[in-house]
């Protein structure tokens, strides 16, 4: 006989009342438990929380999402776990494929990945505005021996790609919080892994301020001086640290750090800055150059908006410059295409 399978809606919030109704009135009917650990809350958010579970916790906050989320899974107590975030929200549509899923869902998959949408609409850290992400987990894994001979224990879960998208409506950008925690761990002694260097690096691009890339710097000089890591973070962390000098005024390290990733493979964001460089000198021809190198002639490797609406704004302001409308025009409908396309 087919059973359905149950599945405990787990979160972690804080300081969340403006928007922890809508996400839970998305998708509390579709659950059978909500267990929520609250990190600090002074607002309403607890109170908003208990109208839907009495499984509401509190977890000391310590910087370390990781331990927040392990802590709330540790209490759910469903055959699967579904793990949201309060600025998240599931359409009426989405929510009747969340419940078929349900309905439907064979228990040999581990995860199923959902799609995570509307990011390049907030400045996330995320080049897609559509992405699968894991969101639903087996709370505990059956492991199953493979193979008639030289049998082994399988490792690698079992993955199902839904067609579920999350609407992701975040109600204020994230950015100075998550730039602070990525410096307070390196300051403690923590070596970024690639995964977490090449985020850090696409957050500052993508919403950092010179002030941030000036805390930001020493962790990526360091990195760029790490011969441990691949050309992948080398180059990751040359952008940032061009980017710093340039915004510090730095002339010989803005070309140390732009030469190097160059004479390996140009990128998009080197190329962009390059002209912003020359832009700041009035340079205009110089800079529109490189600004055309970004957008046609390389690709980008941590922020699309290099390859893109940055570079060709730039391009638009450089025409204009050299009292050339008919070029800007060109590039102005290019922008235009490219935004309709999001």
């Amino acid at each position: 006989m087919w059973k359905m399978v149950t599945i405990s809606l787990c979160m972690i919030v804080k300081n969340e009342e403006k928007i922890l109704e809508r996400c839970l009135d998305s998708v509390a009917d579709l659950v059978d438990e909500i267990v929520i650990a609250d990190t600090g809350s002074t607002d309403a958010t607890r109170e908003i929380a208990r109208r839907y579970t009495e499984k509401v916790y509190d977890f000391p906050w310590t910087d370390d999402f990781s331990a927040a989320r392990n802590f709330v899974f540790s209490r759910a107590t469903q055959e699967y776990i579904y793990s949201a975030d309060a600025d998240e929200v599931l359409s009426p549509e989405n929510r009747e494929r969340f419940r078929l899923l349900k309905e439907t869902l064979l228990p040999e998959v581990e995860i199923v990945q959902m799609k995570y949408a509307n990011q390049l609409q907030f400045n996330t850290v995320y080049n897609y505005d559509e992405e699968y992400r894991p969101k639903l987990f087996k709370r505990k894994r059956d492991f199953v021996w493979e193979a008639p001979i030289h049998e082994t224990v399988r490792l690698e879960p079992v993955i199902y790609d839904s067609d579920i998208v999350i609407t992701h409506l975040p109600g204020e950008s994230h950015a100075k919080r998550d730039l602070a925690n990525f410096q307070k761990h390196w300051r403690q002694g923590y070596r970024l892994p690639k995964r977490l260097l090449g985020m850090y690096a696409r957050e500052l691009l993508i919403a950092g301020d010179q002030e941030d890339f000036a805390q930001a710097a020493p962790v990526f000089l360091e990195a760029a001086a790490d011969n441990e890591r691949d050309g992948e973070e080398m180059a990751q962390s040359c952008c940032v640290a061009a980017r710093a000098a340039r915004l510090a005024g730095d002339t010989v390290s803005f070309f140390k750090y732009t030469s190097k990733v160059i004479a390996e493979e140009a990128c998009s964001e080197i190329c962009c800055e390059m002209g912003h460089f020359y832009e700041g000198l009035s340079d205009w021809e110089e800079a529109a150059i490189w600004y055309y190198n970004a957008v046609y002639e390389t690709r980008p490797i941590l922020a699309l908006q290099s390859g893109g609406k940055e570079s060709l704004e730039g391009l638009i302001r450089c025409y204009e410059a050299l009292a050339c409308p008919e070029q800007a025009d060109i590039y102005r409908e290019e922008l235009r295409g490219r935004e309709g396309c999001q």
